[in-house]
């Protein structure tokens, strides 16, 4: 329980990539990571470059049903590793299942449920999971739609300098 504290006290001070890294997880450089559920299996968790994982995220490396399964050789164990690439993105509350591979340049939207392994240059985003997008495409109508850093004026208060940049249109209503 000693440990258990001190790695949670660790998260909060020193950030989620030395938290993640101490539970073993593997983590590369440039990491932004909020969320501190990594299962019980973490060292079968790899992270690469420039990857943010927001708050709520879950990793399972495990597959806990198998409890219910058993015969005279006892019951039945699963451990699958996990594997994100570099430059990916992975949004609030979604949940990593065994085995699934996360490739380069990948985007994952809130809530998804990944069940099968993602290709380079997605966007993902359900119950389970669907491709719904293009990381290039997406990449490409940022880079003209969207301020830039250099358009922002980081001398106003946080408030301010959103309200001057933000969109304040909404989108179109769900069709029926």
């Amino acid at each position: 329980m000693l440990r258990r504290g001190f790695y949670l006290l660790s998260f909060w001070i020193k950030g989620g990539v030395f938290y993640a890294r101490r539970m073993g997880v593997t983590v590369g450089d440039n990491c932004r990571i909020y969320t501190r559920y990594f299962g019980s299996e973490p060292f079968l968790i790899s992270i690469g470059n420039n990857v943010t994982i927001t708050k709520g995220v879950s990793f399972i490396t495990h597959d806990g049903s198998l409890i219910l399964f058993s015969d005279e050789k006892g019951r039945r164990y699963k451990y699958q590793r996990i594997d994100i690439g570099n430059n990916v993105f992975i949004g609030l509350n979604s949940i990593i299942m065994p085995g699934v591979k996360i490739s380069d340049n990948a985007i994952i939207a809130a809530g998804s449920v990944l069940t099968k392994s993602v290709p380079e240059g997605s966007i993902v985003a359900g119950v389970p999971a669907k491709i719904i997008g293009n990381f290039n495409e997406l990449n490409d109508r940022s880079l003209k739609e969207c301020i830039s850093e250099v358009d922002i004026d980081f001398d106003e208060s946080y408030k301010n300098r959103i309200l001057k940049v933000a969109d304040l249109d909404f989108k179109p209503y769900l069709k029926r």
